[in-house]
């Protein structure tokens, strides 16, 4: 009470009123009513601190307290570099630690079994919080959801193979901490969520960049089944060969390299540095391992063999991201050149397939198309193919309108158009979270029509696995002989899926199509 007080007055504010308590695993929690009307619990343990000893291991459970837990502010985000303030997404200075295994919940007034929507935040397995303003849970919990932020281990502190760690494990294998923290929260929703008003047989769980990829990675993991009826993701997946799981000894050898280069002589001696000091080693590691536990192979290959959750996904990307831009492209010659550079074996049948547009245009299409392009297109005809539940896609069209004479250090609004995780404040209704601290956006009438559309898609496939919005109505599902999708911008509508069948030529190295649907279904 005392610490919630404090708090309250540094910000010159009343306190909050107090929410019911509930209990949860390891006692009792006492969250917050906010002006809205929404109930929240902020900063909710769901696993044991992940110190010292427990460093590097399969989190833990929560450690029982006595009396009751004021949950009425968010936990430390994980122990990551912090973002600077000129920064696009830059939302205020969070408290970081390792002690970071907390979520926090936003319900409305009287939910009772209402649908449960789980966000996963991105940042490339290296960073990401789930306190962040764009992520809040505040405003979709007032359309009807119960909303759920899960915070994860990142960076080496989430995602180390070491042959020590094998050794102590017991399945043999190691890496993956972040997502079984992912996997335990997931539990915790499970044998809770009903306490807080939501159904725990209808959680969906939500991912943008990193968190897509956690997404599928989840949807085709063996101990995740069961604990989410439905996947969306935006923007990321383990498929279109981006994400393959590394083998578990090129891990280890990475585990090693990062050993070495801390100057540790053993793992014993790792779990006594301070956390900042194995955060900021800069030894490649592929944060996602196949250990035989978590990850037990390629996403093709959990679905192929239907061991997949066989769930309904709604998955797609923004028209203007890409992993692998290409060199400034103006003129044909431009992009002729950068073709034959990237793809020398199939340049003619590329240059031919985009002949159509604008060269920027083509360049920008090519290397989305090759890359998250592939990844979604990948995993909503794995999912038609090898699953009985539907997949529904949509591609995210709009610029944002920036503020007059607006600089960021990490982003220039005259060039990102639609850019990567341009379409969560949408989703999420978050848009005024890009104007907390100054105003880099003024926003216009449409941003409401769109956000609209998004929100209401993203709550009716929570409660009914099936996406509608007003301007698009019912979503078609995915169909490989007639591949649709959701185009979102100011002129919403269902559109044939751009460049699905130029896709395949930009596969490296070039494989047997798929995304077309050209294969039978088995």
């Amino acid at each position: 009470m005392i610490r919630r007080l404090i708090g309250t007055l540094l910000l010159g504010l009343a306190a909050p009123a107090t929410a019911a308590p509930v209990a949860v695993d390891g006692g009792m929690v006492e969250g917050i009513e906010l002006p809205s009307g929404v109930s929240a619990w902020l900063g909710v343990p769901f696993a044991a601190p992940p110190l010292r000893d427990l460093r590097w291991k399969q989190p833990q459970p929560v450690r029982p307290w006595n009396g009751t837990l004021h949950a009425d502010r968010f936990a430390p985000e994980c122990l990551q570099p912090l973002r600077g303030s000129m920064q696009n997404h830059y939302f205020g200075n969070e408290a970081t630690s390792e002690d970071c295994l907390y979520l926090n919940v936003w319900a409305p007034k009287g939910a009772a079994r209402a649908p449960v929507v789980v966000w996963i935040y991105g940042g490339g397995f290296n960073i990401g919080s789930a306190a962040m303003a764009n992520y809040s849970g505040e405003p979709l919990a007032k359309d009807g959801v119960v909303r759920v932020n899960i915070a994860y281990r990142v960076g080496a502190l989430g995602f180390l193979a070491h042959p020590e760690l094998t050794a102590e494990s017991g399945y043999g294998g190691s890496g993956n901490y972040g997502l079984m923290d992912q996997i335990a929260a997931l539990e915790w929703v499970k044998r809770n969520i009903a306490k807080f008003g939501g159904d725990p047989e209808n959680v969906t769980i939500v991912g943008q960049s990193a968190g897509a990829m956690s997404v599928s990675l989840l949807q085709a993991s063996p101990l995740a089944l069961g604990l989410f009826a439905k996947a969306v993701a935006m923007s990321g997946s383990g498929f279109g060969g981006m994400l393959g799981p590394v083998p578990l000894d090129k891990a280890e050898a990475q585990g090693r390299a990062l050993q070495a280069e801390v100057g540790a002589t053993s793992l014993a001696e790792m779990r006594t540095m301070p956390g900042d000091r194995i955060a900021a080693a800069t030894t490649r590691r592929d944060p996602i391992v196949n250990d035989g536990h978590v990850i037990t192979g390629t996403l093709d290959e959990a679905f192929v063999n239907r061991a997949q959750s066989d769930v309904p996904v709604l998955v797609g990307y923004t028209r203007d991201e890409s992993f692998r831009p290409f060199p400034t492209v103006r003129t044909a010659g431009d992009l002729e050149a950068a073709v034959r550079g990237r793809y020398p074996d199939r340049a003619d049948a590329i240059l031919k397939a985009y002949a159509a547009k604008d060269p920027a245009r083509a360049a920008a299409d090519i290397a989305r198309d090759g890359t998250v392009g592939l990844q979604m297109a990948d995993w909503a005809a794995a999912q038609d193919r090898h699953g009985k539940a539907p997949a529904y896609a949509f591609i995210f069209t709009r610029r944002q309108p920036y503020a007059p004479g607006i600089t960021f250090s990490d982003h220039d609004p005259a060039t990102v158009g639609a850019y990567h995780t341009g379409d969560v404040p949408y989703w999420l209704r978050t848009r005024e979270a890009l104007n907390l601290f100054r105003q880099t956006r003024v926003w216009e009438p449409v941003d409401q029509v769109i956000e609209d559309e998004m929100a209401a898609a993203l709550v009716a496939f929570a409660m009914t696995g099936q996406p509608r919005s007003n301007l698009a109505g019912r979503w078609p599902a995915f169909d490989p002989a007639k591949p649709r999708l959701v185009w979102l911008g100011e002129k919403t509508q269902v559109v044939a899926w751009p460049n699905l069948v130029a896709m395949n030529l930009l596969r490296t190295p070039l494989l047997e199509p798929r995304a077309a649907g050209t294969k039978p279904r088995d």
